[in-house]
């Protein structure tokens, strides 16, 4: 999809639309004379990138409730399309397909996808953990998974997830949360079977050809920022902790995403992984991790959150709390919140108007300041509208 591309101009788009403009000077008094300009027919008008001009147009006319239900992306299980649809109806961004979301074959799955779909303006990202191996949810992807691909060249990874992106993109599936940058070499690893690499070049090497594979037929998305494989554990019933410091991280866990993020990928997904030495916080709600991935690491693509209902499954009481759990991610850093919903959603106390109705008010108390709104709603939408085509 080529996200980043536009990224800037939408960013920028935005902050001017929130601008004061100019200021009086700082005494009071009038304004220095300049020197004189050419007038306004002989400068040239700067081009605007008609993306970036539509996502702020959309933005302008929405309330705080609606931008928050922008950084949405639910489930809702079974074939059915109804649920899915009023989900979609609601308001999020998008939708996430489990095992028990895919029908008989790729032709009634198309449909399935299709039938979600509420504004041929900014699709409904149809998101989707199709690894291959031992993360699969479509039976007829016949392309290699990581443990056959990290015995091969990277070329075969680069050519494997070519395949799996066109498989997906013939069912309408929008974004992959496919391409695992975690590294491990320890085989009693919770991510070992799942990894391309067992050392960091050797990951690197085939987290970018995945990249490349998938084009532009999927938004690539690289997991689990900032690294499983140094965390023991399995972050679906615990927060992992990885003892390492922040520059052992960047020799280690580190060039795998940075490869990834280099050769284009469109989110990255941060891990409800903690790392102490850096931030007491699980990464998916630590805005030091957010610095480092958008600051040393250069991206400017969505951060998504792992599901954020794994937090609230470990049985931690600082994380039971499903509103607190979503305003502090936005706050973090996270652009798009993700959630597994079970067909009741208030089994764990989650409903999307109480969850828009917690970050609005959260975004009017200060909590979150509503430029972080705003980026994280402007980076979705861009993404929505390039899916859109």
């Amino acid at each position: 999809m080529h996200l980043r591309r536009i990224l800037g101009a939408v960013v920028v788009l935005a902050a001017l639309a929130t601008s004061t403009g100019c200021a009086a000077p700082r005494d009071g008094g009038a304004a220095s004379p300049r020197p004189s300009q050419p007038s306004p027919s002989a400068i040239p008008t700067p081009s605007v990138d008609p993306v970036a001009s539509w996502v702020s147009d959309r933005m302008a006319g929405l309330t705080l409730e609606q931008k928050a239900a922008a950084l949405l992306m639910l489930h809702a299980p079974g074939v059915d399309p109804a649920p899915l649809r009023a989900l979609a109806e609601q308001g999020v961004s998008g939708l996430i397909l489990m095992g028990d979301n895919i029908p008989a074959g790729p032709a009634e799955l198309l449909a399935l996808t299709d039938a979600v779909q509420v504004d041929p303006e900014a699709r409904v990202l149809i998101g989707i953990d199709e690894e291959g191996g031992d993360v699969q949810r479509l039976p007829w992807d016949d392309a290699a998974g990581a443990f056959t691909l990290r015995q091969q060249p990277p070329e075969a990874t680069q050519a494997a997830f070519a395949r799996r992106g066109d498989l997906l993109a013939q069912v309408g599936v929008d974004v992959n949360f496919g391409i695992v940058a975690d590294v491990t070499a320890d085989p009693g690893s919770f991510i070992s079977g799942r990894v391309l690499g067992a050392d960091p070049a050797a990951a690197a090497a085939r987290v970018a050809a995945a990249v490349v594979g998938e084009g532009d037929q999927v938004g690539s998305t690289l997991k689990h920022f900032p690294g499983h494989g140094a965390a023991p554990g399995d972050s679906h019933t615990s927060v992992p902790e990885a003892p390492l410091t922040l520059d052992e991280w960047r020799a280690g866990a580190a060039p795998p995403f940075a490869a990834g993020i280099d050769a284009g990928a469109d989110l990255v997904m941060t891990g409800h992984l903690v790392y102490p030495a850096v931030d007491p916080a699980p990464a998916s709600l630590s805005p030091e991790w957010h610095r480092i991935l958008r600051d040393e690491l250069g991206f400017d693509g969505v951060t998504v959150s792992d599901d954020l209902l794994m937090l609230q499954h470990n049985g931690m009481p600082e994380f039971a709390d499903p509103n607190e759990n979503a305003i502090r991610a936005i706050g973090a850093g996270t652009d798009l919140l993700l959630y597994v919903l079970p067909a009741d959603p208030a089994e764990f106390g989650i409903s999307v108007p109480g969850l828009t109705t917690a970050i609005a008010d959260a975004v009017r108390t200060g909590r979150i300041p509503e430029a972080r709104l705003d980026d994280a709603v402007a980076r979705v939408l861009t993404l929505r509208h390039l899916a859109a085509g």
